[in-house]
């Protein structure tokens, strides 16, 4: 093996490799090139490619390319593994649940017929454990969610340990009244069910940090979002005692003429010495150029890890490029209408949601001088700080007159909801008159909250927007959310959180001469009803917009598409579609390049969305801190008032519209 390829391709026994980052940094070109030049290394071998993202990509990376024969490709779908999990393990935990609580098989019945969000993840991370496990695959490729997702999959483990935790507890119960009454302290048929899955979660926690056989490879691009979050998920990683000998830095720039190339290079190369500065030995960092031609198809991926270059320390280059120097948008967007309260951004991790809901933030200020505008942040990887320039935090931070930002902490919601429950259980275990068996129900009780939906804690995190909207403190909301696939799941959880709810509440008027939990149901109550309310606001077009954001590229298109269908069935209007990241018109062979590539693709999406207005938004420097923003949020939207216009510059051969600059 040449010493120019990363290591990984040459661990035989390596079992498991994922890739993950930021979205948008080519998670997905990486794995399934990676998964490509696997199997023609070794054509002996069986290997799986699988995507565990959401909104998945791997199909549309290989263009139709049918892969070898010793290659599978799997786009995971939860739901069957979900059903089929329902109907092995169904009867099973009804049995453990029916022997250790005083719930009965209608209450049972109705918990695990729920369709938990979480389950997704749950179940994609028990199949590829289970395929491990049973050497089903010699090596496994795993295309991950974004970075925040990606580490809720790597903690389920951890998620796994308290629901077996919690059907232990059940089944305390039922050995104490074996030993008393049959003098049977022996493992029963229930008990070896779940030993059996514990011994395998155990099994599954060794792989996961065993170097030999499993592998994360953190995938970045050169940018300081991304690199800053590359290292927060280097660092958690490392925590969970995971191994990570090599990251990839992907399309970078090479010094050329050209001045926006070389002004590229020269900031790529400052953040590659800040990302190789926070990673330890062995970890080894490896740079992909930026390719002139989208990487998608059998000849451009099974090439891609030929492109690979070993990153080290080297003098940096003092080659800066003004603000002023390059075209920043075509075709600018009409400004949000006055009677709009809520403005979303939504798109595919990395495409610059972040940079967009803050300049239009800033810019809505300027619009709308009488407003209170709060930028609220969504997503699971909060960049609003980086981006300000000003720390955010769980409270609203003033950043301009008439402007605040806040940055919303979803596992401190959560643990808000579950300390409300701890507290008003404790009281109700206390009382002489509760009924409960204190030694074994109570402790049952105690674990409800560690089986509740992964995502009630996003969906917490949304809700407190209405808030601020019940004390009237803000008359504007600009939202950065998550990536496509899990802002889809987040649109679509009020339906499975209510169903939750639901439960309990039925639980709570069935028992309710029993179990009395005052601050815990009306917390519940609360969150049904925000969740109504925030529907409600969403799909009510004279007050909601959604814009969608996306890259010239045809991976992006196909995400854009199944946003904007998502939105379509939740009755969110989706007005506007902002296509980031354009090259900008230089004479360099490169620029030259991606420009011809980019207009087949702005074309494609005219066609894909002839009556939404599109707005392409060119590269450019690290735009952070609020006088960039203003500058970038005045040339996004057409002046609120004509006579505000600034002088236009000459169109490109692009379009025919005009040409704007900073």
């Amino acid at each position: 093996m040449s010493q120019r390829m990363p290591a990984f391709f040459d661990r035989q026994g390596l079992q498991l490799l994922l890739f993950g980052g930021k979205g948008g940094v080519g998670k997905t070109t990486c794995a399934t090139a990676a998964a490509l030049r696997m199997s023609a290394l070794a054509p002996s071998r069986s290997l799986l490619l699988v995507s565990t993202d959401p909104a998945h990509s791997v199909r549309d990376s290989l263009a139709g390319h049918l892969p070898p024969g010793n290659l599978e490709v799997l786009e995971f779908d939860a739901q069957p593994s979900i059903a089929r999990f329902r109907e092995q393990s169904g009867p099973t935990l009804r049995e453990i649940a029916a022997a250790g609580t005083f719930f009965d098989d209608e209450d049972i019945n109705r918990f695990l017929s729920l369709a938990l969000p979480g389950l997704d993840e749950l179940m994609a991370f028990f199949e590829i454990a289970s395929w491990v496990e049973a050497r089903r695959y010699d090596c496994i490729v795993v295309d991950t969610a974004p970075s925040g997702h990606t580490l809720r999959q790597l903690a389920m483990p951890e998620m796994t340990r308290r629901w077996l935790g919690m059907l232990e507890a059940l089944l305390a119960k039922r050995r104490y009244m074996r030993r008393v009454f049959s003098r049977n302290a022996d493992p029963d048929r229930l008990d070896l069910v779940v030993a059996k899955w514990k011994s395998s979660l155990l099994r599954t926690e060794t792989l996961l940090r065993d170097p030999a056989r499993f592998q994360c490879v953190p995938v970045t691009i050169a940018e300081p979002l991304a690199v800053r979050e590359t290292l927060s998920l280097y660092q958690e990683l490392l925590s969970r005692k995971m191994p990570v000998s090599e990251l990839i830095v992907n399309r970078l720039h090479f010094e050329s003429d050209c001045l926006a190339c070389s002004a590229a290079a020269a900031v790529e190369q400052a953040l590659i010495q800040q990302l190789l500065a926070g990673v330890e030995l062995p970890c080894s960092a490896w740079g992909i150029e930026l390719f002139a031609e989208e990487v998608r198809g059998a000849e451009s991926l099974s090439g891609f890890w030929d492109h690979a270059r070993p990153l080290a320390p080297r003098p940096l280059s003092t080659a800066r490029l003004g603000l002023s120097s390059l075209p920043a948008v075509l075709h600018p967007a009409a400004p949000p209408s006055p009677e709009v309260r809520f403005v979303l951004f939504a798109g595919k991790g990395g495409v610059g949601k972040t940079t967009l809901s803050c300049a239009t933030a800033v810019r809505m200020t300027s619009d709308f001088p009488g407003k209170r505008v709060l930028l609220f942040s969504v997503g699971p990887a909060h960049s609003l700080s980086a981006c300000l320039q000003t720390e955010i935090g769980p409270r609203p931070v003033a950043v301009l007159p008439g402007l605040s930002a806040v940055e919303i902490d979803a596992k401190a919601e959560f643990e808000k909801l579950k300390t409300c429950y701890a507290q008003d259980l404790e009281r109700l275990l206390e009382s002489p008159s509760s009924g409960f068996d204190v030694v074994f129900d109570s402790v049952v009780l105690e674990r409800m909250m560690d089986i509740a939906p992964p995502g009630l804690d996003e969906v917490m995190a949304l809700t407190r927007i209405l808030e601020f909207v019940a004390r009237d403190s803000y008359d504007l909301f600009v939202l950065d959310c998550a990536s496509t696939g899990h802002l889809i799941r987040l649109l679509e959880l009020p339906d499975l959180i209510n169903e939750w709810l639901k439960a309990f509440f039925n639980l709570f008027l069935k028992y309710q001469s029993v179990l009395r939990l005052p601050g815990f149901t009306q917390r519940l109550v609360g969150i049904s009803r925000s969740l109504k309310k925030l529907r409600e606001l969403l799909q009510n077009p004279a007050t909601s917009v959604l814009h969608a954001v996306s890259i010239p590229t045809q991976m992006a298109l196909e995400e854009t598409k199944d946003l904007v269908a998502a939105c379509h069935r939740m009755g969110i209007a989706v007005p506007q579609v902002f296509l980031n990241l354009m090259t900008p018109p230089c004479d360099c062979r490169l620029c030259s390049s991606l420009r011809r590539r980019e207009r087949l693709v702005v074309e494609d999406f005219r066609q894909a969305f002839p009556k939404k207005q599109q707005t392409l938004v060119y590269r450019q420097p690290e735009i952070a801190g609020l006088e960039q923003l203003k500058r970038l949020g005045w040339r996004l939207y057409r002046p609120a008032r004509p006579e505000l216009a600034k002088p236009l510059l000459v169109a490109d051969e692009l379009a025919t519209p005009e040409l704007v600059s900073l």
